[in-house]
């Protein structure tokens, strides 16, 4: 890769770019408070690491900031209910995150007295934990010398070593090249700093190499290649699946909700009653009423594949006979507390009504 040692990229440099330029961020000890002794908190630094999983700072500071003000500590998260978390948690997507979430509290509590373990074996074993995430951890909170490597790290090596193998394939390569680099001192602000540099400097569509901290290093900058790097194998088309919502209201305004099975997508949130969601769905009205198809359709996008809603509603009486689900009042009635693709129901109801 570097034949010659002076050449290659070093870990001092973007430790002084980063001590200059770091991004504030609620659960981030900036570095000037890092070097003067302040430990971060291993608990803000495993919520911001599960939060930002597919999602972007800017979404996850708001939501930090509300999960933080309502559950400070790690205890009292483990103490919260498992419908207010995920009341908490909706619109923010990958919900199996949340309920990991509570899982890890619950076992960080009782298995070891309400703090998180420092090494990477112990952490990857926690609930909801893989092993980015348990590197993360052990570098940003405990400064353990771990590897972070997320997609801007992985953009900055592939062009720092002008890697031109394609992801997934090359991943294994570009974490080796990540760890060659990270240094014994400060680990953590190492990792924050590459990520840093890999979200502002070292954009996918428009680097701006000038402000490269390894600008002299960099082999695709040389070669005239960044734009191009990191190469992706082509992405698989998504399928499409189809269902029907069924939105039941009563004549006192009460809609009927349920909460979806523990497993699988939006596992143990609140929803409208519907059917499966497959190619061609098959007719299950929680209630015997008369349907009205609405104009229109919900449209959501998952990670694995594309989902088109048909919603029909109903006014039933006082002492109508549903198969699943409770009546919930308008009164106590939170949008925020459903899903996304549940809340794009609701709004296409009131469109039509």
């Amino acid at each position: 890769m570097y034949l010659n040692f002076h050449d290659r990229p070093k870990s001092q440099t973007i430790l002084e770019w980063y001590d200059r330029n770091a991004r504030v961020m609620p659960w981030r000890v900036p570095p000037k408070e890092r070097l003067a002794g302040v430990k971060p908190d291993a608990y803000k630094v495993w919520l911001s690491e599960v939060m930002l999983q597919q999602t972007t700072v800017k979404t996850v500071e708001k939501y930090f900031n509300r999960f933080i003000k309502r559950w400070p500590t790690l205890i009292e998260l483990a103490k919260a209910k498992d419908a207010e978390v995920l009341g908490e948690w909706a619109g923010l997507g990958y919900y199996a995150r949340a309920r990991n979430l509570l899982k890890c509290a619950r076992t960080v509590k009782t298995e070891f007295d309400s703090s998180f373990p420092e090494e990477h074996a112990l952490l990857v074993k926690l609930p909801g934990i893989g092993p980015y995430t348990a590197s993360a951890i052990s570098a940003i909170a405990f400064d353990k010398a771990e590897t972070v490597v997320d997609g801007n790290v992985e953009r900055v090596m592939s062009r720092l070593f002008a890697i031109d193998k394609p992801l997934p394939i090359s991943k294994p390569d570009l974490i080796a090249l990540a760890e060659s680099l990270t240094p014994p001192q400060r680990p953590g602000d190492y990792a924050q700093a590459v990520m840093d540099l890999g979200a502002t400097i070292c954009t996918s569509r428009r680097p701006a190499c000038g402000l490269c901290p390894w600008w002299e290093a960099c082999k695709a900058r040389k070669l005239g290649s960044a734009i191009d790097l990191p190469k992706k194998l082509p992405k698989k088309r998504k399928p499409t699946r189809n269902g029907i919502i069924y939105f039941v209201e009563r004549e006192d305004g009460a809609m009927l909700l349920e909460t979806r099975p523990e497993n699988g997508l939006l596992g143990g949130m609140l929803g409208w009653p519907g059917t499966a969601w497959e190619e061609e769905p098959k007719k299950a009205a929680p209630v015997d009423a008369d349907w009205t198809v609405l104009h229109g359709e919900v449209r959501h996008t998952f990670t694995h594949f594309h989902l088109q809603l048909a919603v029909q509603t109903a006014v039933v009486g006082m002492n109508v006979a549903s198969n699943r689900g409770i009546f919930v009042s308008r009164k106590n009635f939170k949008l925020s507390q459903l899903p996304t693709v549940m809340r794009k129901v609701y709004e296409l109801v009131r469109v039509n009504s």
